[in-house]
């Protein structure tokens, strides 16, 4: 059904979208799942930019294609609301905190790594847990009613979590839409909830055709002009062009980049990858610590830079490539009816992550389970703001830390 009328339809600037998403991006610690959720409180319930089935389709869209989904999701967020600016805007406001202090990080500023205390970063996973657990509940009702739903999502949720991987993933979307399509059918007079969209077909094509370009051609020119530069562009564009599932996955491929080739050295991308966990935001932020550590220039800021953007390069040309075509896809019957198949997957998917990695890496005794436990009743009975519950975890944390 459509979303309720804007409480503040007037923030739709490129400057308002970076403002939102940079709090986001200070505050969203937990992982991409996680980040899903903070997006979902943000976008759906409170600021209501999109429904809870267009944000579900967008959510499913990005889990196909390659790169961090949750980047992606607010890449396609900020486009609908505010155009390429918009989007631009949204990974800037959402990335640049976690990138700059990883960039410091790896300038040998070391203190910037210990202002947070380990307590504190314990008590952000602990809330993610709660943010999480709001997510899976309130998709669950909306989108999985009926009994063949909630099986595949209780089905999915049980694939994930003995066949954890981004082929299981895949795999459990691809069955759920089979199955959707066979058994499930949309209402008729179901109205289509629509996403803004101000990419048209063919530029969304030209998105596409550049992406592919780049994709081939970045190493036959990188072959032809053999610079540190162009070699920097062509390793880290490769890395966020070809990993499915992201955060964790990337991590191969950027090794595989910058250790043997001696860029950077295996100490330092062992340090580099400890920073990445104690900040906020996407794990593709790391690659702005190993550009910013490379042992020949572009090195320092220069080269930070130039590795966050290639690295992200390939989201942005997927997302205003495919979200053309996708909002045309999603009103066909059959579409919808595949898609309400991969949103119960989806939820499913969710369902697994918030028992792993989120619950088991946020979650080590009792007090935590009742921090989270109040941290839900705060965001699901209080209403409290999301960044709130998140600030008040990450500071009674350290006090409350002799009793944990």
């Amino acid at each position: 059904m459509p979303s309720p009328a804007e409480p503040n339809p007037a923030d739709r600037s490129a400057w308002a979208v970076f403002l939102i998403f940079l709090r986001l991006g200070l505050t969203s610690f937990g992982g991409p799942v996680a980040h899903l959720g903070y997006f979902r409180t943000e976008f759906v319930e409170r600021r209501r930019w999109l429904g809870e089935a267009a944000y579900a389709d967008l959510v499913a869209l990005c889990q196909f294609l390659p790169g961090p989904a949750s980047s992606q999701v607010g890449m396609a967020i900020g486009l609908s609301r505010a155009g390429y600016a918009g989007a631009f805007a949204a990974w800037a406001g959402f990335t640049l905190p976690s990138a700059i202090a990883l960039i410091l990080f790896a300038l040998g500023l070391a203190s910037v790594g210990d202002a947070v205390a380990p307590s504190a970063l314990h008590g952000l996973k602990v809330v993610a847990v709660a943010v999480v657990a709001q997510a899976v509940w309130a998709m669950a009702r909306s989108l999985c009613p009926d009994a063949l739903r909630r099986t595949l999502m209780l089905a999915s949720a049980a694939l994930l979590l003995f066949w954890p991987g981004t082929a299981a993933q895949l795999f459990a979307m691809a069955a759920a839409a089979l199955l959707g399509l066979a058994l499930l059918r949309p209402p008729a007079d179901a109205p289509h909830e629509a996403l803004a969209m101000p990419v048209g077909r063919r530029a969304g094509a030209a998105w596409l055709a550049l992406f592919f370009a780049l994709l081939l051609g970045l190493p036959l020119l990188a072959a032809a002009l053999p610079t540190q530069t162009l070699a920097l562009v062509d390793a880290f564009y490769r890395a966020g062009a070809l990993v499915f599932g992201g955060g964790h996955v990337v991590l191969p491929l950027l090794q595989a980049e910058v250790v043997p080739t001696g860029w950077v050295s295996q100490d330092a991308f062992l340090a580099g990858y400890g920073a990445a966990q104690a900040v906020p935001g996407p794990l593709f932020t790391f690659a702005a610590f190993l550009g910013a550590s490379m042992s020949a220039a572009p090195t320092g800021w220069p080269g930070g830079l130039i590795a966050l953007l290639a690295v992200f390069a390939p989201s942005f040309l997927l997302v205003a490539g495919a979200l053309p075509f996708w909002e045309n896809l999603r009103r066909q019957p059959r579409v919808r009816a595949a898609l309400m198949g991969i949103n119960a997957a989806v939820v499913g998917l969710l369902l697994a992550a918030l028992w792993n990695p989120v619950i088991t890496s946020g979650i080590r005794g009792m007090g935590d389970v009742l921090l989270a436990g109040v941290a839900l009743v705060a965001l699901m009975k209080w209403t409290w703001p999301t960044w709130v519950v998140v600030a008040g975890c990450a500071g009674v944390m350290p006090s409350l830390g002799f009793f944990w």
